[in-house]
């Protein structure tokens, strides 16, 4: 049980990471990001062309991957979306491009470093510390440690800096939010930077837990947007109820059950909630948006 508890621990928090790092982009984008989930296959990938092939140092390595991930991004949002935003394309259409360029990245992904699983691992893999029975490795305890570290630090800068609350003020209404002399574009442009950051280095913590593969991005996206939902749009404490509920029954369903169904549990529990409380356990709709 103590095993059990550590994994869910480790998933809460990665999932907390993710979950808020598309949040953070949907709150001034105003649609499902999905081009979101090649961050975290390219964070991991860019780490591993530097750092094992080219052998960067891994810090030097991952500052680098998390600023071209960013770098990426706002190249995407400042030729695709804006000029889509500007023709009043609606979420939907903004929706689909944002999958077109998801699916041309990770097809880039698979032609560069092939679709086998590879490793950023350079170090030497060991059991891990012994807790009361539980096993739990360093790579582990970094994963916790930075993730609650650096929501803690987006969720808290969102709410003391002047562009944390331009982002608040444009995600809350970016028509009024225009009339007081607030810029949609250098919100939304903030946001995606500080939310891709989020998740490229999701995307490495979780390449130096279980290796990586090119389609990895979007499992662990559809995670991250369903345990958004399961807690609803609404303030951080939903979203790390959410985390909390998806990653222990997953881990629940694979102890009892088998491991293949944690990724069912995920979407039967979504299913359920849409039936029965479409605006997550908050109870809290959304404001008039697109998906």
């Amino acid at each position: 049980m103590v095993q059990l508890l550590i994994n869910i621990i480790v998933t809460f928090c990665v999932l907390l990471l993710i979950g808020y790092s598309f949040r953070y982009i949907y709150s001034t984008l105003r649609f499902f990001h999905l081009a979101h989930a090649v961050t975290l296959t390219l964070g991991a990938y860019f780490v591993f062309q530097m750092s094992i092939r080219w052998g960067w140092p891994f810090w030097v390595s991952t500052i680098v991957s998390v600023f071209s991930g960013v770098l990426l991004m706002l190249l995407c949002h400042l030729l695709l979306y804006r000029p889509l935003k500007k023709r009043n394309a609606e979420g939907w259409q903004m929706m689909v491009s944002s999958l077109g360029v998801y699916v041309v990245l990770q097809n880039v992904v698979s032609l560069i470093w092939g679709d086998t699983r590879v490793t950023i691992k350079s170090w030497e893999v060991a059991v891990g510390h012994e807790i009361l029975g539980g096993f739990v490795t360093n790579v582990q305890i970094i994963t916790v440690v930075v993730c609650l570290l650096l929501v803690s630090l987006v969720f808290i800068l969102g709410r003391l800096t002047n562009s944390g609350q331009k982002i608040q003020a444009v995600g809350s209404s970016a028509a009024v939010s225009s009339i007081l002399g607030i810029s949609s574009d250098s919100a939304i442009a903030f946001s995606m930077a500080i939310g891709t950051a989020m998740m490229a280095v999701a995307g490495i913590l979780i390449a130096a837990d279980v290796d990586m593969t090119p389609t990895m991005g979007f499992d662990w996206l559809l995670y991250g947007v369903v345990a958004m939902i399961i807690g609803g749009m609404g303030r951080m404490r939903h979203i790390l109820l959410g985390a909390l509920l998806l990653a222990t029954a997953q881990h629940l369903s694979a102890y009892l059950l088998d491991s293949k169904w944690m990724n069912a549990t995920a979407y039967v529990i979504l299913i359920i909630l849409l039936c029965f409380r479409p605006y997550g356990l908050s109870g809290r709709g959304a404001k008039k948006t697109d998906v």
